[in-house]
């Protein structure tokens, strides 16, 4: 059964608590669990039943958009629970990693660093280690040709418009950095495809209101393999974990951005 299938609310409550307890098994600790006034019972109902039983989207897909927002929010005490999840939906440690340092770029190293502690010890209560990274000998002209393979790989025509535009007088004398090392180290990285770094990168954006960023790069997730329903449910899956209000702005600036230069 899933949402669409649910025909009263205690069916719908049932599949939800029947998902919370395949992604955390039965622990009390659960995260949308607290007993306190039904509210267990209320996301049972409207975050596991309604929103984690969607289809468009892979459970795995889900849970990395859950982590992005979580560590977007800085949603601390409920992170080290889905980093739990992730790994047994088979999601590498590496890959969590990944996950984690690229909300860097959108929320701050800071927080990044507060959810790689996490994430660490919850890999080793598991006693799984992350794979080391190689010493990197790239050279800054060599990230800069990196980075503007992967700004065109995402967004095309579009690389150089707005903040990107060479010659911004603002912005201008900071991009050749963001070139470098936000798309040409992070975004290259192993560990996680450009797919799934694009949704992790659309649900940040709506956890975090940057509207303008997401409709850039709900068009790009496109560029890299993702499809519009993939985009779409990123967004959505933000819901429980950053407000339905920042959701439901995201969906708007999504349709906005499909409706403007999308494929049918």
């Amino acid at each position: 059964m899933n949402a669409s299938h649910a025909t009263t609310r205690a069916d719908l409550r049932a599949e939800g608590e029947r998902v919370r307890r395949a992604l955390f098994g039965d622990d009390a600790q659960a995260p949308l669990a607290t007993a306190a006034a039904g509210f267990d019972a209320l996301m049972a109902e409207l975050a596991y039943g309604s929103i984690w039983t969607r289809p468009g989207l892979a459970r795995p897909e889900r849970m990395a958009c859950t982590l992005a927002a979580l560590v977007a929010v800085q949603g601390w005490d409920a992170l080290p629970a889905h980093v739990g999840a992730a790994l047994d939906l088979g999601l590498p440690p590496n890959a969590i990693v990944e996950i984690i340092v690229q909300d860097g770029i959108y929320r701050g190293f800071a927080a990044a660093e507060a959810g790689l502690k996490l994430a660490l010890a919850v890999f080793a209560a598991r006693g799984l280690a992350v794979a080391p990274a190689d010493a990197d000998a790239t050279t800054l002209d060599e990230l800069t040709q990196l980075g503007r393979g992967v700004q065109s790989a995402l967004h095309g025509a579009r690389k150089d418009e707005g903040h990107a535009a060479p010659g911004h007088p603002v912005t201008g004398t900071i991009y050749p950095t963001v070139v470098q090392q936000c798309y040409g180290t992070i975004w290259h990285r192993p560990g996680l495809d450009r797919r799934w770094r694009a949704l992790c990168a659309v649900a940040a954006f709506a956890a975090l209101g940057r509207d303008g960023l997401l409709r850039k790069f709900a068009l790009s997730a496109l560029n890299v393999g993702a499809t519009r329903t993939e985009v779409i449910e990123a967004v959505v899956q933000t819901g429980p974990y950053s407000g339905f209000a920042f959701m439901l702005n995201g969906l708007s600036q999504v349709a906005a951005a499909f409706g403007e230069s999308a494929p049918a």
